[in-house]
């Protein structure tokens, strides 16, 4: 990915970043410079927290910007709220960029709405491999059948390589 400009971001943009990431997940992002990143290969848009790419902006169904962790930053700042677990089974799909299905959950944050941006973690080691959509409420993601999360960004791809 070819990095097309990259700034730093003004004190309220990384308020709202803040504010977004702790109602959302429940984190509190703790750093000292915050730069947008955009790309000339990719729509990805990336804000680096302290140089690694920790924020990205996903559009809602509204086409605004909604401010989310990375699977980094997942890693870095574990979610307290939105969190899907997968078993060791759905690890390899969920890493390969697959979207989650019932059968690999285990538990799921009862507080998701449909729609809601979602962190995904494995229940062994509690590593965060993917970011999605979710299809349903928590309530109803564990199951025998069917798509409940809609994969975004997941460990391995473009974004998740991506160094500065």
């Amino acid at each position: 990915m070819n990095v097309k400009s990259r700034h730093h971001l003004r004190a309220d943009a990384i308020a709202d970043i803040e504010d977004a990431v702790a109602d959302t997940l429940g984190v509190e992002i703790d750093a000292d410079s915050y730069e947008k990143v955009e790309f000339e290969d990719s729509d990805w848009n990336v804000v680096l927290v302290d140089g690694d790419p920790l924020v990205l902006y996903i559009e809602d169904e509204a086409g605004e910007d909604e401010p989310f962790l990375t699977v980094q930053g997942a890693n870095a700042y574990p979610p307290q709220r939105n969190v899907v677990t997968v078993d060791a089974g759905a690890v390899s799909f969920v890493s390969d960029g697959a979207d989650v299905m019932r059968p690999g959950i285990t538990e799921a944050d009862d507080s998701i709405d449909a729609g809601d941006l979602v962190a995904i973690n494995e229940e062994s080691h509690g590593k965060f491999l993917a970011v999605g959509r979710a299809k349903t409420d928590g309530a109803d993601m564990v199951g025998d059948s069917g798509k409940v999360v809609e994969s975004i960004h997941h460990v391995g791809d473009d974004l998740f390589e991506f160094t500065v």
